[in-house]
């Protein structure tokens, strides 16, 4: 049986060559590519592929948010979550979400298809340097943290905050949502209260911060 395999990155580039190597793979099969994160699910759901290559930062809707969705939904899609941070908390929160694997971008090209075996087989795999260790020990350290405001958010709300930090207007985010510009604006009030945020300056630091918006990307 061929391993199905669909690509979500916004970057048409990237999608070109993450599927040049791993069509070098006899038995792997590319069988769509996503660009708009808002997409992706539905995509998942339509071509039930193995596995999602799933870039962590991508516009509407960051990979850590579409990995917890999807985790509920679609259970039986592994993820491999394309990263250029190798910062802890971006691993840790990743694999909570659900995501079996987390590659670095900078890593040899190989290394996508060595996560995708690893990860076929039912074990998890971490690029270097980051280390099964040094995730467990973060973990520990965390564990007694208080919850995360952006936890209490509901998945409308995230999706408007992820929308309005990216500079879309209330009428944008309301049609590509397919929901009123009334109803944008009620969730936008709701977010900016339970994440203690007064304007849209603090929002989009809010989102810098917490890796809805690229800093070096």
């Amino acid at each position: 049986m061929p391993v199905k395999i669909l690509l979500a990155d916004d970057h048409p580039v990237v999608r070109l060559g993450i599927r040049n190597v791993l069509e070098t793979e006899p038995d792997f099969v590319v069988v769509g590519e996503v660009a708009d994160a808002l997409q992706v699910i539905s995509e998942v759901e339509a071509l039930r592929p193995d596995v999602l290559v799933l870039d962590l930062i991508m516009p509407g809707l960051n990979g850590l948010e579409i990995t917890r969705r999807l985790a509920r939904s679609a259970p039986q899609t592994k993820v491999v979550v394309l990263s250029m941070h190798a910062n802890e908390a971006y691993v840790i929160e990743a694999l909570r979400n659900g995501a079996s694997a987390y590659v670095l971008k900078g890593s040899e090209s190989g290394e996508i298809i060595q996560a995708i075996r690893e990860i076929l087989a039912g074990r998890r795999y971490l690029s270097p340097p980051l280390s099964e260790r040094s995730i467990e020990m973060y973990i520990e350290k965390s564990a007694g943290a208080p919850l995360d405001p952006y936890e209490t958010l509901s998945t409308r709300e995230r999706e408007v905050l992820h929308l309005v930090a990216e500079g879309h207007t209330s009428p944008d985010i309301a049609t590509r949502l397919h929901i009123s510009t009334r109803t944008v604006e009620s969730h936008r009030a709701n977010l900016m209260r339970k994440l203690g945020l007064d304007s849209r300056t603090d929002l989009v630091r809010y989102a810098l911060r917490r890796g809805i918006l690229p800093l070096d990307e």
